[in-house]
């Protein structure tokens, strides 16, 4: 059912995934990055995002093993399955942003200065080069969004739009009809990068914070024209 939901609609909820042991220690790696002051961004003090947090991959994945979650990765991968990215979101209380709607377009790569016309944009982000992918390689990838804290309508919830995924990496992103993505602590939403997404800010008042782990994962260590991932670590 979930692989079903997935490919239809291009995301799928799990229910209590990263509950108990697992997310302690998943929220305790994040609270470790964020002192080490791992690409961290900051707003009047209070870190909202990080980046480069794949040095902390293989600590993510032993915190995962024992849940469901690389079983239902193993399915939507297959064998040569790793995590390329990892990303650390929060909306603190009093300190809330927007994000207009997307694509997630870009990866991590070890180098982006050699011109080709796959791998377009290329960019640096906190220090580490990245590249805007082509559409067959986004296609087969697959974000999971771990919850640490409960997502209702008043924390600035993710906003999709169901089977957007489907529509082509170029097609403008206007219309469809939006649904939130409301969640419980330990819940994991599972997302095609090509979903179109966005989120609005925390509703007046809110005193919840928003915190999300953020992991994104490839089919495969190889990546066509030279290119190769900034990190691989295998699922």
């Amino acid at each position: 059912m979930i692989l079903e939901e997935l490919a239809a609609d291009g995301y799928a909820l799990l229910p209590g995934v990263a509950s108990g042991t697992a997310l302690v220690r998943l929220q305790g790696i994040v609270s470790g990055a964020l002192e080490a002051e791992t690409g961290v961004k900051r707003r009047r003090g209070e870190p909202f995002a990080a980046r480069n947090l794949l040095e902390y991959g293989p600590a993510i994945l032993e915190a995962l093993a024992s849940t469901m979650l690389p079983g239902f990765l193993a399915r939507i991968l297959g064998p040569e399955g790793g995590l390329v990215r990892a990303l650390y979101l929060d909306k603190p209380p009093g300190r809330s942003w927007t994000l207009a709607r997307h694509r997630d377009l870009t990866i991590a790569v070890r180098d982006n200065s050699t011109p080709c016309a796959r791998f377009r944009c290329p960019t640096t982000k906190s220090g580490v080069p990245h590249v805007e992918a082509p559409a067959e390689l986004l296609e087969a990838m697959v974000a999971a969004r771990i919850h640490f804290d409960d997502v209702t309508e008043e924390n600035g919830p993710l906003v999709v739009v169901p089977g957007s995924h489907r529509a082509g990496k170029e097609e403008p992103m206007v219309g469809g009809l939006e649904r939130e993505l409301l969640a419980l602590e330990g819940d994991v939403v599972l997302m095609r990068p090509l979903l179109i997404h966005r989120s609005g800010r925390s509703k007046p008042g809110c005193s919840a914070h928003r915190r999300v782990l953020h992991l994104e994962f490839a089919a495969s260590r190889a990546l066509p024209d030279g290119f190769e991932w900034h990190d691989f670590v295998p699922v």
